[in-house]
């Protein structure tokens, strides 16, 4: 029996189910069973099992595969089907000769009466007979077919009564019932050389099969004489044959197993010991019958088979004969129409076939657990060898196969040639596929049942059959070869590769059809249906050799020599590549998208013209450029490979009748016929013109060649001539004046287009060359004169040069003007003997002649002008016999530059500067102007000469002239001349980088110009402020001494602030240029000045962290500054930790323990960035400086002790102490024993706890080592299976506000790993590390941790809640708080009801329960009706059943129909049943969890199962409570009364709380006095609400609230009571603290909140007379709120006591704890418990002053219903608005 299934909130209930059970003997329960239980075999409904095997065939023909399987084992080479019919009773037969008519009649009226099958395999013997006649025994024979013994029983998918003969004996079958019998009988005298199958059908009215059926029959026939030994096989019906199949071989031979083939399989049990190859003629011969159909079928003809009836899976049988149909008859879909053939039923076609079989012997090595595992599955050992074939057509076969695609033949004979896709046979064709266009035969592979699929789930058979598959894969990889060797000896005898050349075109279309034949028969597909086959004949066809050969241009080559082309790539031959019309057949693809063939890569061409031994063709060239230009504008080439091609390509030239060998790696240019004519001599780094001509210039451009220039072209031509000396006459430029005259024409063609680079080029090279047709001959350019040119006979005037442009030549140097040497020689030379005066120039002659041809002197002779002295300056005296001096070391002749004394031009009579002459001398360099550096050596000589006049006009000029002059133009910055005048001294002068014009920067003591010139400032290049890196240089050499400097100098370094870079404000930070004057005066009564670096310092008073850092002030501007240098307004924690490591003790003493704790857990909050700076975290781990407490005695002195207990006994004092000298209290209990002995970490900030921690604080609990010390179980564990209930269920409720992070164990975690058990004792010993006296003492409640990890509670017969709070909160959290202790014991003491009081969310937790609970009655309920509907079925099956067999009056009974209810068993676990006519019988009254479901809509009708019953128990005592928000209209009246037992409105809950905060009244009286009283609460059962009694009186006042004390500690007199207050006062102060912030969260008056004392359990209570609350201040301390205020922990008090306060405030509405009460408080807390978070997390609110009458006009209005809190945000708004309160326990009486 299975295990039942249980809901989820149910494991844990199984669980303990479990542990009750686990100490059961089955082994004795069952021999137990053997000995006394009844026996009763097991029993097999024969129908039944033989229609569910049939039904695992999905295919038709099954019947006959089965047949013609066992006769091919049985070894027959014949097989004879015959289908015998029967005539129709309506439609007579037609009297007639004609065999076609007959036969068209008995195939249209006939119906089918039986099958008959014969072969003249072997005779049965007595085991064929016997197997025969049992199902499931297969054949034991491994290197047979049949394995599973029910391959036989197909026949009754055809017919109840089949009947067999074979030899001397027969045998028939025939069904009694549901059981099957046979008879057998001797035949004697009548027995057949044949075996025959007598198989009469079932369905009578079945029709003859026609048309697409029988075509589906021969189809069938004809694939299954692919692979078994059949010789021929015939198909009949009636007298007809209609189909005969022959299959004759022509022998076999073996085929050679390459030695790179691994034969072996990759597990080492299969090995390949031979393969042999058979080729096959199949020749079918078939009637036209078969393409022949009756055409319209009746209701009961073909297509009847596709109705959802039960089908018999030869589905085309049908019942009943068919009508007639008077339709003409149609062929099949896919047949000739129209043709006579069809009409002649009887006429026959025939068809032969051809193909080959390899055929591989396979050795397996069998391990012995696969050995035994085959005999225990199969019944017969796998055979030690076994076969596996491999069927396909060669090219030529199936061109010698062909037939015509109109008929039927290709239909015949689909199932017989792969084609594209090929399958595996089983003996016959199963439903997998090959992934390739061959059949695989491997009769030793072990199907599925149905024989249509490959084992591959049982582990065994698996590894077999994956085995024979990676065997198929080698057989198929040695077919591949077998065609490649083929293939190869065909390529090698090729003359093209006999002469190392490539296949030619023709030579490959001889070979390429049968290579592509071959490609597409192994294009691998993917497989179906198990994509598996596939992938392992595939894998294994690849991995069974490294060597893989392809059909390539150079013959038959390895896969890893072969490439494809996708392009041509005739220009390298050597290279093999895949034939273009083999490139797209599926297996090139598939190699290619697998990478391991690649395409042709620029590597591999670069390769072959590297390591060529021939160079390329001028054709082979020329191909080569236009493969690269193509794949250029393709994008598939990158520079760097056409340089690799190029580099290594070398062709030869020898079409012109000389041999030229051309380098393409010295190929840089192409010619441009258009700017040089392509006969002309061109560099060898020029490609020739022929292999270009058709190139764009996009082309070139990718080839990488650029254009050759004229320039360049002209340039080798020279150095050609030069470097050889002297070259032929015919082209040299120097001697040939034709050749010269060409090459000039080129030129002068060129030269407009030409850049002036170009152009000098060209002249630098002709210039000083005879290249010059002139009438005197070969000149050089300077020599040569225009024909113009005519003042002199003799002149060398050039000739023959009629297409060459005079500017051209003008450039060259051809002179259209005498040379300047002439002028001076023939016309101003010195008088000769003879020679008048009159008949010389002077200079103003030689300017006038030389403006006449100015256009015309060449740029030499104007150089040579510049350059002699011709003219004399003004004021000297004579002409010809003065000095004469450059004309460029001379000025115009004006007046302003006579009076700044420089050297005029001597011009007689006026001169004017734009005039032609005028014009002329300023471009020969006369100058108008004084340049910059001259006209500032001219200011600064009359500065030091001091001649004032001078130096003023010089700057006036300086300022009128400065634009017109250019003096704009100069570097100012790089004038090393002082001449600038500067302010406050007459005599000194700078230069314009040493002064400036803003009045400010003469604080940095910079020099200022002269006030006058400040508007020319920028003129003379006077900046307005020194650059800043000067500025920051001076500031830090020269700081300011005092504030008053500082704030000066620093303002207006602020306003400098955008020309501050990064790198000067980093300067200026580490400087010490900020003045800090001393505090105290030194002992001359000065203070002192010291200068710190910005960074070194702060700005603003700097509060409380001025006594440890330096704070400044000096303004907004200078601070600024100070803050862009690196100045802060207050210390990072980074320094604040640092300062605290420097001196701990000085901080202490100046700040105190508060403030130096503030500043802890500022370097807290920080402690994630901190810790990354890793010299910072290891001084943090050394220093002491870390705060830390430790209990002493009270008399113990130190300005850091604080009172401890209210007694005075004991204090804390403060320390400081380094990491490993503290520990971190994380078990308050170990604390309390060894506290005298440790330094404890603050508690009360968790961030500054985790600091410690990770400074190497160790936790105390890993200080302490304990020792447990326990007595014997009880016997009875009751009381510990009821705690560890009580824990398990609680636990929810204890998890629900905590966060993950905090939790080490859940409460899942719970179910599974804690038990509780109880002891007679416990005793615990502890020890603190390094204190050798331990601490022992008894103990309730201890864990102990078991191997597994579980944990067991140990506890005692009378234990304390609290101790067993304590270890489970230590076990369950990573760091338990006396808070946690506390929850944890309210929740597992505490009942469901005082839990809701407290604000525990106890309805949620419940409805969790409940909906889980709700789930498991619904699956309880679902499988009883199930049950109850599959036991109603089988009563009444077995009732048609027994009708039936006609024994009604015998009826049996279902052994599990009437069992006994109270006999069933049930498992551990499952949910008891209850009866349905019991539940109306007697209805269960309804629990909480009832009412709750109802009121949601939910109906539990059934009863709970017992831990949800637990639930309900613990949960009735608050069923009334329950009170789900429902909407109500607004009002603004007051809510009328609530009905009893109706839930409140939204409306009446406001006014609820607004009654009770605002009905809250202080209370004057000096003694409150009251007796106990016990009042029973009706509406919760037998709840009473206990008052205990008590006697206080006034004592004083705290902080505005009164202070009443027990009357027997003020019982001797009144100083008692002041002793009291005094002891007390900082207790007291913190309590009135926390309870006038809780009074702030209720927005009411402080005056009706007192503070009490006294022994008793009471935490607070209401005088109901007038609503005045009183809380206790005992408890205050005692639950560890003192400790939390001193820590700084404020809000778990505030928290913790503001829900005390309201549970004071609802007594207001209602004095006892009714309905009401809780309705009151649950309002309160859902209004206010987002305010309480705010206010205890940022703490109490500033307290009210003190009032010394209160009053009840005091107490503050509650805010509106859902009003938002002050200073909500939004989102903060609805969630109060919307989200219900979150339930927090807040307090609980304290136990002595």
């Amino acid at each position: 029996m299975s295990q039942a299934w249980a809901p989820p909130n149910q494991t844990s209930y199984l669980a303990r189910m479990a542990n009750m059970v686990s100490g059961m003997d089955y082994n004795a329960l069952q021999a137990q069973a053997v000995e006394t239980g009844t026996e009763q075999a097991v029993t097999v409904n024969t129908r039944d099992l033989i229609d569910k095997v049939l039904s695992r065939y999905a295919r038709e023909w099954t019947t006959l595969r089965e047949l013609i399987q066992n006769a091919a084992d049985a070894g027959a080479t014949r097989v004879t089907i015959k289908i015998e019919t029967t005539p129709s009773v309506k439609v007579p037969t037609p009297q007639t000769d004609d065999p076609a008519a007959r036969l068209r009649h008995v195939m249209k009226n006939h119906t089918v009466s039986q099958w008959v099958m014969q072969n003249n395999g072997q005779k049965f013997n007595p085991q064929d007979w016997a197997r025969l006649t049992e199902i499931a025994k297969g054949n034991p024979d491994e290197t047979k077919i049949g394995a599973f013994g029910v391959g036989f029983y197909s026949v009754f998918d055809i017919s109840d009564k089949p009947f067999v003969s074979s030899g001397s004996e027969a045998l028939k079958f025939y069904w009694k019932g549901d059981s099957l019998f046979t008879q057998r009988l001797k035949l004697g005298y009548m027995q057949s050389i044949d075996t025959t199958f007598l198989l009469p059908v079932r369905d009578a009215g079945a029709s003859v099969p026609q048309g697409q059926k029988l075509l589906s029959l021969c189809q069938f026939l004809t694939g299954s004489m692919t692979f078994v030994g059949l010789q021929s096989m015939d198909l009949w019906v009636d007298e007809w044959r209609m189909l005969r199949l022959q299959r004759t071989t022509a022998g076999s031979a073996p085929l050679k197993i390459p030695s790179s083939i691994n034969r072996t399989t990759a597990d080492g049990l299969m090995q390949i010991t031979a393969i042999t190859q058979e080729a096959v003629q199949l020749e079918a011969e078939w009637m036209e019958a078969l393409a022949w159909t009756s055409g319209q079928r009746g209701a009961g003809g073909v297509d009847a088979v596709l109705e959802p009836a039960k089908k018999s899976l030869f589905s085309f049988f049908r019942k009943g004969p068919e009508p007639q149909s008077h339709s003409e008859d149609k062929p099949p879909l896919g047949t000739k129409t129209g043709n006579a053939a069809v009409d002649n039923l009887t006429a026959t076609s025939s068809h032969k076939t051809f193909f080959h079989i390899n055929k591989a012997s396979v050795q397996t090595t069998i391990p012995r657990n696969m050995n035994a595992e085959f005999l225990r599955s199969r019944k017969k050992a796998p055979p030690e060898r076994t076969s596996i074939s491999y069927l396909s057509q060669s090219y030529e076969e199936r061109a010698a196969s062909k037939a015509d695609a109109a008929s039927i033949t290709p239909k015949l004979f689909s199932s017989v040639v792969p084609g594209t896709k090929g399958y595996v046979y089983i003996g016959f064709a199963t439903s997998q596929t090959t992934g390739l266009g061959a059949h695989l035969s491997i009769p030793s592979i072990v199907p599925t049942v149905e024989r249509e699929a490959i084992d591959l789930n049982s582990m065994y058979i698996k590894v077999w059959n994956m085995e024979l598959l990676r065997v198929a894969g080698v057989v198929a990889r040695i077919s591949w070869s077998s065609v490649m060797a083929n293939l190869r000896q065909q390529v090698s005898q090729k003359p093209s590769l006999a002469k190392g050349k490539a296949l030619e075109a023709e030579e490959l279309q001889e070979v390429v059809p049968a290579a592509k034949h071959l490609y597409e028969s192994f294009d691998w597909g993917s497989t179906t249906p198990q994509s598996e086959v596939g992938k392992t004949i595939q894998a294994s066809f690849w991995s069974c050799s490294k060597e893989f050969e392809l059909l390539s241009t150079r013959g038959i080559v390895p896969i890893g020599n072969a490439r494809l082309a996708l392009t041509d790539l005739s220009f390298v031959g050597e290279l093999p590549v895949i034939p273009e019309a083999m490139a797209e057949a599926g297996l090139i693809k598939r190699l290619r998208e697998s990478g391991d063939l690649r395409a042709a890569q620029i590597d591999d061409i670069v390769w072959i013209l590297e390591n060529s031994k021939s160079t390329r063709t001028p054709g082979q060239l020329q191909n080569l450029l236009a493969f690269i230009c193509k794949s250029f504008r393709a994008k598939t080439i990158s520079q760097r490979e056409i340089r690799a091609l190029l580099d290594s390509a070398i062709a030869t030239d020898d079409e012109d009748g000389s041999t030229q060998t051309i380098a393409l790696s010295q190929i840089k240019e192409y010619v441009n016929p258009d700017k040089i004519t392509p006969t002309m001599p061109l560099p060898p780094t020029t490609l020739p013109f022929k292999y270009t001509k058709n190139f764009s210039r996009f082309d070139t451009d990718a080839l990488g060649f650029s254009e050759l220039q004229p320039v360049k072209w002209l340039q080798w031509l020279v150095a050609h001539r030069d470097a050889h000396g002297r070259v032929s006459i015919e082209h040299d430029i120097e001697r040939n004046s034709t050749f010269a005259s060409n090459v000039l024409k080129v030129l002068s063609k060129q030269w407009s287009s030409l850049n002036q680079e170009g152009k000098t080029a060209v002249t630098n090279t002709l210039e000083n060359r005879t290249i010059i047709p002139t009438k005197m001959g070969m000149k050089k350019p300077s020599d040569a004169y225009f024909s113009s040119v005519k003042l002199f006979q003799d002149l060398p005037v050039i000739q023959e040069l009629p297409n060459v442009k005079e500017p051209f030549l003008a450039s060259l140097g051809v002179r259209k003007t005498l040379e300047i040497g002439v002028v001076f020689d023939r016309l101003m030379g010195g008088a000769s003997p003879g020679e008048k005066a009159s008949t010389k120039w002077s200079h103003v002659d030689l300017v006038k002649y030389l403006v006449s041809v100015w256009t015309d002197v060449p740029e030499r002779d104007r150089e040579r002008l510049r350059s002699t002295p011709i003219c004399p300056a003004e004021g000297l005296q004579g002409t010809w016999s003065n000095q004469p001096f450059r004309i460029s070391e001379l000025y115009e002749p004006s007046e302003p530059l006579r009076r700044l004394g420089l050297r005029t031009l001597q011009w007689p009579g006026t001169y004017n500067t734009d005039s032609r002459e005028g014009r002329l001398l300023r471009s020969l360099g006369l100058r108008d102007a004084p340049p910059y550096a001259d006209l500032v050596n001219i200011i600064a000589a009359a500065g030091e000469s001091k001649q004032t006049a001078l130096r003023d006009f010089a700057l006036q000029y300086y300022i009128n002239n400065h634009e017109l002059n250019g003096y704009d133009t100069a570097v100012h910055a790089e004038t090393k001349v002082a001449f600038l005048p500067v302010q406050g001294s007459e005599d000194k002068l700078s230069t314009p980088s040493n002064c400036f014009s803003t009045e400010s920067a003469a604080l940095l003591r910079f020099d200022m110009l002269r006030s006058d010139l400040h508007r020319h400032a920028l003129r003379f290049g006077v900046q307005p402020d020194p650059p800043i890196d000067r500025c920051v240089r001076r500031l830090i050499r020269k700081a300011p001494q005092s504030s008053r400097q500082a704030r000066e100098v620093f303002a207006y370094m602020k306003r400098r602030l955008g020309s501050i870079t990064k790198g000067d404000a980093d300067i200026l930070g580490g400087a010490k240029m900020v003045p800090v004057t001393s505090k105290d005066p030194d002992e001359q009564g000065k203070r002192t000045v010291r200068h710190l670096s910005p960074r070194e310092c702060f700005l603003g008073d700097g509060a409380d962290l001025a006594n440890i850092f330096d704070f400044v002030d000096f303004g907004p501007d200078a601070n600024t500054f100070l803050l862009y240098c690196g100045s802060k307004h207050k210390p990072d924690t980074a320094e604040i930790a640092s300062a605290l490591m420097q001196g701990p003790a000085e901080v202490l003493s100046q700040l105190g323990v508060s403030k130096y704790m503030e500043l802890l857990i500022m370097v807290s909050r920080a402690w994630d960035t901190l810790k990354k700076d890793k010299a910072l975290f290891e001084a943090m781990k050394q220093a002491p400086f870390l705060l830390a407490t430790k209990e002493t005695a009270s008399d113990a002195s130190g300005e850091y002790a604080e009172e401890g207990e209210d007694d005075g006994s004991r204090a804390k004092v403060w320390h400081i102490a380094k990491a490993s000298d503290i520990v971190v209290i994380d078990e308050i209990v170990n604390y309390h024993l060894f506290k005298a002995h440790l330094l404890a970490a603050p508690q009360h900030d968790e961030g500054l706890e985790i600091m410690y921690l990770q400074l190497g604080v160790p936790e105390l609990g890993s200080l302490i080592t304990q020792r447990q010390n326990t007595g014997n179980a009880l016997p009875d564990q009751s009381v510990a299976m009821k705690l560890q209930s009580t824990v398990l269920e609680r636990a929810p409720l204890f998890f629900h506000d905590y966060q993950k992070e905090s939790v080490r164990y859940d409460g899942k975690w719970l179910e599974k790993n804690l038990t509780v058990r109880i002891l007679r004792r416990i005793a615990v010993r502890k020890w603190l590390r390094g204190l050798d006296t331990p601490h022992e003492e008894a103990k309730t409640a201890t864990l102990r941790r078991e191997e597994s990890g579980a944990y067991i509670l140990l506890i005692t017969g009378e234990y304390d809640m609290w101790q067993v709070s304590q270890v489970l909160t230590n076990l369950l959290l990573h760091r338990s708080k006396y808070r946690d202790v506390v929850v944890l014991e309210s929740l597992l003491a505490s009942s469901l009801r005082s839990l809701q009081q407290r604000g525990f969310n106890v309805q949620k937790w419940l409805r969790q329960k409940e909906k889980e609970n709700k789930i498991a009655q619904e699956a309880q309920q679902k499988r009883l009706e199930q049950e109850h509907r599959e036991r109603q079925e089988r009563q009444a099956l077995e009732r048609e059943l027994a009708a039936q067999r006609g024994l009604d009056n015998e009826k049996e009974e279902d052994p599990n129909l009437g069992r006994d209810k109270k006999d069933e068993k049930s498992v551990p676990g499952e949910f008891p049943e209850s009866d349905p006519h019991q539940a109306e019988k007697k209805q269960e009254p309804e629990g909480i969890l009832e009412n709750i479901g109802k009121r949601f809509g939910f109906d539990f009708g059934r009863k709970a199962p017992p831990t949800v019953r637990r639930v309900q128990k613990e949960a009735d005592d608050f069923a009334d409570e329950f009170d789900p928000d429902m909407p109500a209209p607004p009002s603004n009246r007051p809510p009328p009364p609530n009905p009893p037992g109706e839930p409140m409105s939204p409306e009446q809950r406001d006014h609820l709380v607004e009654k009770a905060i605002s009905s809250s009244r202080p209370d004057s009286s000096t003694n409150i006095q009251s007796l106990p009283s016990m009042h029973k609460v009706e509406e919760m059962h037998t709840m009473c609400d206990p008052k205990p009694g008590m006697n206080i009186v006034h004592v004083g006042e705290m902080l505005g609230l009164r202070v009443l004390i027990d009357d027997t500690i003020v019982s001797s007199s009144k100083e008692d009571g002041q002793r009291f207050m005094l002891q007390n006062r900082p207790g007291l102060e913190q309590f009135a603290t926390v309870l006038h912030a809780c009074a702030s969260i209720y927005c009411m008056s402080s005056q009706a909140i007192h503070i009490f004392y006294d022994t008793s359990d009471t935490v607070a209570f209401n005088r109901s007379q007038i609503n005045s609350m009183f809380f206790n201040y005992r408890f205050f301390k005692h639950l560890g709120h003192l400790d939390m205020m001193q820590q700084g922990n404020k809000a778990d008090p505030i928290n913790s006591w503001a829900l005390t306060m309201a549970h004071e405030l609802a007594h207001n509405i209602e004095g006892s704890h009714n309905t009401m009460f809780q309705n009151a408080m649950q309002a309160i807390n859902e209004r206010h418990t987002f305010r309480i978070y705010e206010i205890a997390k940022g703490g109490a609110p500033p307290l009210p002053p003190p009032t010394t009458k209160p009053s009840s006009s005091t107490v503050r209005p509650s805010p509106p219903p859902h009003a938002p809190l002050p200073g909500a945000p939004r989102q903060q708004q609805q969630q109060q608005q919307q989200q219900p309160s979150k339930k927090v326990s807040y307090y609980q009486p304290f136990k002595q």
